[in-house]
């Protein structure tokens, strides 16, 4: 006897996590109901124009407004960015180059270059251990 899978689903709001878009800008029917898994693999394989609109455009989560940066969330809470931006925000932001910005990004940068450094120095895993 086989047993029947059940269709995993996810919160909207997880969803667009995974999406890298920001859920208040999605539309209704997306918000409003569920997310299978294989709803969320058809949108990443063949997204509607609404989800590359927002991916291009925006307004984007932190996450994405960090990594375009170049910075980290923690970085974006220190400068007060608190709220999603758009792509020409983002655009305008490293134009203006401002000194929060320089700042922020050495210091992701150094966070990098650390933890680099103490992945070379961990011995290597042993297989079946």
């Amino acid at each position: 006897m086989t047993r029947q899978r059940s269709t995993q689903t996810m919160k909207p709001a997880t969803a667009a996590k995974k999406l890298g878009v920001f859920l208040d800008a999605t539309p209704a029917e997306f918000r409003d109901g569920v997310i299978s898994r294989d709803e969320l693999d058809a949108l990443q394989a063949d997204p509607p124009a609404w989800l590359r609109d927002l991916r291009r455009d925006g307004p984007h989560p932190r996450p994405v407004v960090a990594d375009r940066l170049g910075v980290s969330i923690s970085g974006l809470a220190r400068a007060g960015i608190t709220e999603p931006l758009t792509t020409e925000q983002i655009t305008a932001l490293k134009q203006e180059q401002p000194e929060w910005l320089g700042r922020e990004r050495a210091t992701r940068a150094e966070s990098q270059r650390e933890a680099a450094r103490i992945a070379a120095a961990r011995p290597p895993e042993r297989p079946g251990s």
